[in-house]
């Protein structure tokens, strides 16, 4: 039996490398302390509850739901965006239901990419970026992101063959993993720039809310108002923590959203209907338990990063995300896998080695915030003696 080509590179999986750490960990008698994934561990708000549990027994949201049963979602998102961000939005031709945004950015590659075409993305990046290109039989090109240029990329270092065999580029910011964010001036840099090389841009955004400032994150469409280059894909798994419920959304231009669309007219039916109107609770209800849920990582992150300090571990403070993005201190500031590997082994606290979201993520953790301030501070604090065990002395961690 043979398997396609295109999932060869897909073979190699650092998280599942971790799951099979955390796993033996736990075999061994640890008990895990999951900082590895972004999985929230807030509950869904009580009144996007009610709204799908309303629907259960109704049974017209028990058959398959054809595009034309998405239209009050639809409204809800597009309504939605305009309050928040401004800007009109047609419902009709420029949003698009999703089986979670994550489907969304995996399916994109198929719509737009020819065999052999380049997509342009972030190193590192969201891992589910570089498997749809894959899938489209595409090629990669890795744009690295530095502490010194805010993690943002440089355009100019592009080459230009590959530009010329280029049709798309994926950004996501706020960042994950490293945290950084936009602003409207490189979003204008950014659109001009597809522009110019008729270019795709997409914008996954899963965090627009998850920010610390007191401001709401930049859209791509604040700076491509008319919708020239830009789709847009939203997440309810961050803001809602309905993550398990598996819906998002994508809005921007209608031909781009058109070709997804037909790409998932071959894949799937859309959500549930009661998951649908669940959503529409939360999009169109009140919006105090977004704020809520910022509050509650804005407390973890000061607590995680307060602790990480007084051991040693200099880490920069987000403005937005749930995570840290620690540079790891030597001698493991080249082999972040054999760091977490060995970490969650002795301790039991597992992190995200850097490593896993690209070369350029090398040197790094990523530390996911999905615990109460006590017990990552009691987690530091399993690092900090697995450090002072391995060293033989408290460590100065530096962060770029």
């Amino acid at each position: 039996m043979q398997i396609a080509k295109r999932m060869e590179p897909l073979q190699a999986n650092v998280f599942a490398d971790m799951d099979r750490a955390k796993a033996q960990a736990i075999a061994n008698g640890q008990q895990v302390i999951d900082l590895s994934l972004g999985s929230s561990d807030l509950p869904t708000p009580q009144h996007v509850l009610d709204a799908i549990a309303t629907a259960l027994p109704d049974p017209q949201s028990h058959g398959y739901c054809l595009f034309s049963g998405t239209q009050a979602f639809r409204q809800a998102a597009a309504d939605w965006y305009t309050r928040k961000f401004g800007g009109a939005v047609d419902p009709e031709t420029e949003v698009l239901l999703l089986v979670g945004s994550q489907e969304g950015t995996a399916h994109l590659p198929l719509a737009l990419l020819n065999p052999g075409d380049f997509a342009l993305l972030m190193d590192p990046g969201y891992p589910s970026h570089a498997g749809g290109v894959y899938l489209a039989s595409g090629q990669i090109y890795p744009m690295p992101l530095r502490a010194e240029d805010g993690f943002l990329p440089r355009f100019d270092e592009i080459p230009l063959a590959v530009l010329e065999q280029s049709r798309l580029m994926v950004l996501s910011y706020p960042h994950n993993p490293t945290t950084a964010s936009a602003p409207l001036s490189f979003w204008q840099e950014a659109v001009a720039f597809c522009q110019q090389h008729n270019l795709v841009l997409a914008h996954d955004f899963p965090y627009a809310d998850v920010t610390f400032t007191g401001k709401p994150a930049t859209s791509v469409l604040q700076a491509d108002p008319d919708k020239t280059v830009s789709i847009e894909f939203f997440s309810m798994s961050k803001s809602y923590n309905m993550g398990g419920f598996r819906i998002g959304y994508a809005i921007g231009n209608p031909t781009i959203i058109r070709a997804l669309r037909q790409v998932k007219a071959n894949v799937d039916f859309n959500q549930y209907r009661g998951i649908q109107r669940g959503a529409i609770a939360a999009l169109n209800g009140p919006q105090d338990c977004v704020q809520q849920t910022v509050n509650t990582f804005r407390q973890r992150r000061d607590a995680c990063v307060q602790a990480m300090q007084q051991i040693g571990w200099n880490v920069s403070v987000p403005e937005a995300t749930m995570y840290l993005w620690a540079k790891l201190p030597e001698p493991w500031a080249q082999d972040s896998i054999d760091f977490c590997t060995r970490l969650v082994q002795a301790t039991g606290v597992a992190m995200a080695p850097g490593r896993g979201f690209g070369k350029a993520g090398e040197g790094y953790v990523r530390i996911a915030l999905v615990y109460p301030p006590e017990i990552l501070t009691a987690a530091i604090e399993k690092v900090a003696q697995f450090l002072n065990l391995r060293n033989n002395m408290p460590f100065s961690g530096t962060q770029s």
